[in-house]
């Protein structure tokens, strides 16, 4: 087990630095000037715009830069400063707190809607609520997640006339932020599409696994039904869920862009959406980076419970 986890610790070397250079060099080649859209309709002159271009090293060729700013992360432990000479880490860890409560509301969600229902689904299939649940998550995934959330916000979000002045979902993320009643209708958005997603995938291993021999057997052998898919059933059903919930923790906060723009929340999403429009390399890859040690965290959390929900998996 420790070989195993060194082993997965050594791959984030390898992903770092290909993640960090890609995304890099992606903003790297984005058309235009920072440092002239930095000043909007008054250019500037001409010595302030050679100094502020040799001090964020913006003359430099991209594996120059790219080195500069490596170097500066193993050093200095420095993500960095975007071009209002503002630290990068301490917009990561002003937006952290907020993706890092949207996203885990929308992972909660998530497992309680999704697997419930999935399971629900599973042993009645061909059911009533079996073919609502396929129906609804079919509708769900066919509809992308920033037309829900714009339906969303307009219709229910806030004070609506129609609900009579009842404020169901009330935003605000200045300095009333308030959790969980301001993240949860951001947070049923981002985890909608993953929602119905592990919903089908629970639905399926269920029932997949509801037709192998073992649970014939079992039956045979006079176990209840209860009994068999509670403690036998239901934990082989899980592998695969767990697999895609591995994934999703790092997908909700990625795909906390989209929300967290069009609900105008200040996490790392957004920071992201406005660090790629001013062309902040330092801005979009520091934080792009927390994200990736996010998500192999969580998918080495992932392989480690298989261990757990299958004895027979094996790590050395």
């Amino acid at each position: 087990m420790g070989r195993y986890v060194i082993r997965r610790l050594l791959q984030l070397v390898p992903v770092f630095f290909g993640t960090t250079f890609i995304i890099f060099a992606a903003v790297f080649m984005l058309p235009g000037d920072p440092i002239r859209a930095l000043f909007g309709n008054r250019p500037p002159s001409p010595e302030v715009l050679r100094v502020l271009t040799e001090r964020y090293h913006l003359d430099d060729p991209l594996l120059v830069q790219y080195g500069k700013y490596i170097g500066g992360i193993f050093t200095r432990g420095d993500l960095g400063v975007n071009f209002r000479n503002r630290p990068v880490l301490e917009i990561v860890l002003d937006a952290a707190p907020v993706t890092i409560k949207l996203g885990l509301t929308a992972f909660a969600i998530e497992i309680a809607i999704g697997i419930v229902a999935g399971v629900m689904a599973g042993l009645r299939r061909g059911g009533f609520f079996d073919n609502v649940v396929l129906i609804c998550t079919t509708l769900i995934i066919s509809v992308p997640v920033f037309v829900l959330g714009f339906v969303a916000q307009l219709t229910i979000a806030g004070n609506q006339g129609w609900l009579g002045g009842v404020e169901l979902f009330p935003i605000s993320f200045g300095q009333q932020t308030a959790w969980p009643q301001a993240y949860l209708l951001p947070a049923l958005i981002l985890a909608s599409l993953q929602l119905a997603q592990l919903t089908r995938l629970t639905r399926t291993s269920l029932v997949e696994n509801l037709r192998a021999d073992y649970v014939r057997t079992a039956i045979a052998k006079g176990l209840t039904r209860r009994t068999v898919v509670g403690k036998h059933t239901l934990r082989n059903s899980m592998i695969p869920v767990v697999t895609l919930l591995g994934i999703d923790v790092g997908g909700l906060m990625g795909g906390a862009i989209v929300t967290e723009g069009i609900f105008n929340i200040p996490g790392m999403g957004l920071a992201i959406f406005r660090g790629i429009g001013a062309q902040e390399n330092t801005v979009v890859v520091g934080i792009s980076m927390v994200l990736v040690i996010f998500f192999i965290v969580a998918n080495l959390f992932v392989d480690l419970l298989y261990g757990y929900l299958d004895p027979r998996i094996r790590y050395d």
